[in-house]
This record gives structure tokens, C-alpha cells and sequence, in this order.
């Protein structure tokens, strides 16, 4: 890829100090951008969303400068697959979030910005979650879970439908279809078989890949299993959310901030409180749920801090909050034991 002019010239003064990689991603081409430690602009270009395309743009940013850190947008979607060759490149990659709405309005969107900025964000420290690896255990659980949350959303439409012809069928099935003419007496059994059809096939690959999940949990993370609550697919839920590099994550705090249950100060005036967390990861802050639930109804020691909690004047809702945070730091300390 030939640099424009102005990014030569900058090279030649520039060459050899530490830089930071910003990324701009799109599917079928990268915007990049190399800004020095001092956040000028040493060069800017775009690479093709390929294998070689990788190679040749950390190739190019090497020759500007050593690169440590990267500022990568989009690292679980368009950027995943860059994300994975830089990690294995020894690159630190930092998730970096999409620039605000109303700042693009007023300078547009241009994608060497984008990518400028998200070097910058690395520089000032603004992006500071690391990307998932996706290399791992995990990343298999990821496909599985993609594949069977897509099969129970198509076996549901095909309950569904089937509930609307037998709607059409009812009160008693025998006489309403005695009392259709013939085409339409066969073709509310063809649809009634063909929807039938799907609903046993989609069961059949959704227990499969159930399965599947089961035992990835088992092999991986068998200790997710243990505590009162936690099944294969919650566990494999926390697990995604947690990505493969789990020491990517601060602490359990950030874990906790991730799903959605770390409280957040909402306080004006001379009122202070924290309000609920309406951020993270709405699936692993449902699975958390699950797990509350679960608890309250068939583990003793999380019914008598319900009781407790309900003497001191506490709602449901704060209770049910206060357990999903312990939860989370439960789940957090399983998959990531503290070094003491």
C-alpha cells in the first residue's frame, strides 16, 4: 500500500520511537492510523480485511515505529479476526468505543479520524478494556451458543405458526377440519405436518448443540457447575461474556460493571444513593438473574439473607440486586482464582 506524501515525510522524522495503532474496521476494509507517543499523526492508510491484509498493515505500522498497543473499534465484530492476529503478534489491543453521535454530525465521518482517534484513546488512557482473545474454549462455546440461540428463535416462530393454523382448527380439531371443503382440508394438513416437522427437527438440533455446550463447560470449567443455580448454558453465558482472556479483566469490580450489576452513583443535591447499573451485557445480567431466581427457591443460606434483608426494610428489587452483585464476584473468583 503506498503512503500519501504527507505520511512519508512524517516518517522520516519519526521513525523508530514507540507508536500506537488506531483502527478504524469495516467488512471488507481497515482504516489505520499510527500516532507517536505524543499524539502526532505519523501515518494513515487502509488494508484490505484479509490474512495478508493483516500481515501487510502491522508490517507498515512496524516500519513507522514499535507497536505495543492498539485501539481497535468494533473487536467483537468486524474486527474480531484483526484483534486475533494481533494478539498473537504480542500487540495489546484495547476495545475502543464508537466516537459520539453528535461529534460525528458536526465533522462528519470520515475513517482516518475514526482510526486517529482510537490510537488517541489508548494515548489518554479513555480505552482501557482489553479485547476478548477468541482463541480459545470460549470462542467454540460462542458458535455453539450462536447456532442454538438462532434454532430456539426459529423453533419458537414454528410454534408459533403452528398454534395460529390450530387456531383456525379449533374448538375440536376433527369437526372443524370435517367441516373444511377438500383444498383447504389439505392444506391445513400439509401445514400442520411440515410445521411439526421443523418444530421436532429444530428441538433435536437444539439438544445436540445443548449437549455440545455441556461438555465444554465440563471440560473447561467444571467448576461453574458446582454452585447451587449455575447450569451449562448460564455457565457457558458467563463464560463468553468473560471472553478467553479473562485477565483482561481488572478485577471482579469490572467483571461485575461488564454484566451489569455494579451499582452507579446517582446522587443530586443533598440526596445520595446509587441506582441500578443499566449497562453491560444484557444476556449475562439475565443469566445473573437466573441464577437469583434459582436460589431464592431452593438454596436455604439465600432465603435467610432474603428474610434478613426484607427485616431491614429492603425492597425485592435492591435485594435481588445486592445477590446478583455476589453472583458475579462468585462466578468471577471460579473462572479466575485470586493469586492469594
Amino acid at each position: 500500500m503506498a503512503c500519501t506524501p504527507s505520511t512519508a515525510r512524517t516518517r522520516r522524522r519519526r521513525l523508530g520511537g514507540e507508536v500506537v495503532l488506531g483502527v478504524d474496521t469495516h467488512r471488507d476494509v481497515h482504516a489505520v492510523a499510527v500516532v507517536s507517543s505524543l499524539g502526532e499523526v505519523i501515518g494513515t492508510g487502509s488494508f484490505p480485511a484479509t490474512a495478508a491484509g493483516y500481515r501487510e498493515l502491522l508490517a507498515w505500522a512496524r516500519g513507522l515505529g514499535t507497536v505495543r498497543r492498539g485501539g481497535v473499534e468494533g473487536t467483537g465484530s468486524f474486527g474480531a479476526a484483526l484483534c486475533r492476529y494481533l494478539l498473537a503478534q504480542q500487540v495489546e489491543v484495547f476495545e475502543v468505543n464508537r466516537p459520539d453521535r453528535s461529534e460525528r454530525r458536526r465533522r462528519g465521518k470520515p475513517d482516518a479520524a475514526d482510526a486517529q482517534n482510537a490510537a488517541r484513546a489508548v494515548l489518554s488512557g479513555r480505552a482501557r478494556a482489553r479485547a476478548k482473545a477468541g482463541d480459545g474454549p470460549v470462542q467454540i462455546a460462542r458458535m455453539f451458543k450462536l447456532a442454538k440461540d438462532s434454532a430456539v428463535k426459529a423453533r419458537t416462530q414454528a410454534i408459533n405458526q403452528l398454534k395460529a393454523v390450530l387456531v383456525t382448527a379449533d374448538p375440536v380439531l376433527r369437526e372443524e377440519l370435517a367441516g373444511l371443503n377438500t383444498p383447504a382440508l389439505q392444506a391445513t394438513r400439509i401445514t400442520l405436518r411440515l410445521l411439526a416437522r421443523r418444530v421436532e427437527q429444530l428441538t433435536g438440533q437444539i439438544q445436540d448443540l445443548e449437549r455440545h455446550l455441556a461438555r465444554l463447560v465440563e471440560r473447561h470449567a467444571p467448576q461453574l457447575l458446582a454452585p447451587v443455580g449455575i447450569g451449562p448454558d448460564t455457565a457457558v453465558t458467563l463464560l463468553i461474556t468473560m471472553g478467553d482472556n479473562p485477565e483482561r479483566l481488572g478485577g471482579e469490580a469490572s467483571f461485575a460493571a461488564l454484566c451489569g450489576v455494579s451499582p452507579v452513583e446517582h446522587s443530586s443535591g443533598s440526596r445520595h444513593y446509587r441506582r441500578l447499573n443499566r449497562g453491560g451485557d444484557r444476556q449475562a445480567n439475565a443469566a445473573l438473574h437466573r441464577i437469583v431466581q434459582t436460589r431464592l427457591r431452593f438454596d436455604p443460606r439465600t432465603r435467610d439473607y432474603y428474610e434478613r434483608r426484607t427485616k431491614e426494610g429492603k425492597t425485592r428489587r435492591e435485594i435481588v440486586r445486592c445477590l446478583k452483585r455476589y453472583v458475579a464476584r462468585e462466578v468471577f473468583n471460579l473462572v479466575r482464582p485470586s493469586p492469594s
